[in-house]
């Protein structure tokens, strides 16, 4: 709906994944699902690594952060979805939407240099495992952690800053099931070259920053892991990276193809399907690869599970 003089919209329509009628409420109960999984996941793991004290180290302090980060980020995301499958009309407020895209860019530039810094730990883990307790310590943990949020919050005011400057006119559909960077960009009637200019500078600031020191960090690992001499040991020091080699691919791999290829080489249709992989399936998946593939995570999951069915039978 449009105010009668001014040239901006008081609220947006979300188009949502699909119009198709039929598969409104088997996409419903999947999302669900989905989003199920992801609560019980990442609070499960949060729950395990605050009750376990072996897991108090740097590894899963960021491990905890990034179960945090994505817990929040779904949660941003998926009930307005979950709207959309159920309404005629998924209607979100002019403010509502520009919340969601402050917070949905606050969790992915997070989730982004979270991921770095874990790199940075692996690195440090198995490169100079003598100075590992001094080189990442508690006051530098926090440090990475301050410059984690702070490079969110960064993105976030500069997407949102961007758009809040836009005009939006008489249409309000957003083709998308969120309020995301491109689609309103696209909705805009004065939207400019500067404008996406400032999508691509900001996105690749996020996403390749991070990815520069990523690869950085692996490529002191795999140099590290080649010296070691007997093959239990550069299987144990593959092991330990496997599951956020895992979370980084998934993450990045699917964020850069939406955000870092031009819009006529991927339509805003295809956008929505590839943008469902970095906004609802890495966010389920990340507690589950650490879960399965972590074995620290695993022994706690038992003894947790022990404690909890022993102190019941107790009580019987």
């Amino acid at each position: 709906m449009a105010t009668d003089n001014a040239s901006s919209v008081t609220e947006f329509i979300l188009a949502g994944l699909t119009d198709e009628p039929e598969l409104q409420m088997p996409l419903f109960f999947l999302f669900l699902g989905f989003y199920t999984v992801t609560v019980v996941g990442n609070l499960g793991l949060i729950t395990l690594i605050g009750l376990n004290s072996h897991l108090h180290i740097p590894m899963y302090f960021f491990l905890f952060n990034l179960s945090f980060i994505d817990f929040s980020f779904s949660t941003a995301i998926i009930p307005k979805m979950l709207m959309s499958f159920v309404s005629k009309k998924n209607i979100i407020s002019y403010a509502g939407c520009m919340t969601q895209l402050f917070f949905f860019c606050f969790f992915v530039f997070s989730e982004s240099y979270i991921l770095s810094a874990m790199a940075y730990d692996r690195y440090v883990a198995i490169c100079k495992p003598l100075l590992y307790m001094v080189t990442v310590s508690s006051q530098v943990c926090l440090l990475l952690l301050l410059g984690v949020y702070g490079m969110g919050i960064l993105g976030a005011v500069a997407h949102t800053g961007n758009i809040l400057f836009l005009t939006f006119c008489s249409d309000n559909l957003v083709n998308h099931y969120m309020c995301d960077i491109l689609p309103l960009l696209e909705l805009s009637c004065n939207s400019s070259y500067i404008n996406v200019l400032i999508v691509f500078i900001v996105v690749t600031i996020g996403i390749g920053v991070p990815i520069v020191a990523i690869f950085i960090s692996y490529g002191f690992i795999i140099s590290s892991i080649f010296h070691i001499s007997s093959t239990e040991g550069r299987s144990k020091a593959f092991s330990t990276c496997s599951s956020h080699i895992i979370a980084v691919s998934l993450f990045f791999g699917s964020g850069a193809f939406m955000y870092l290829k031009p819009p006529s080489i991927l339509p805003l249709d295809q956008g929505k399907v590839s943008s469902l992989f970095y906004t609802i399936v890495v966010p389920m998946f990340n507690p589950l690869i650490y879960s399965l593939r972590t074995k620290d995570v695993k022994v706690a999951l038992r003894k947790t599970v022990g404690r909890i069915f022993n102190h019941n039978v107790y009580n019987l």
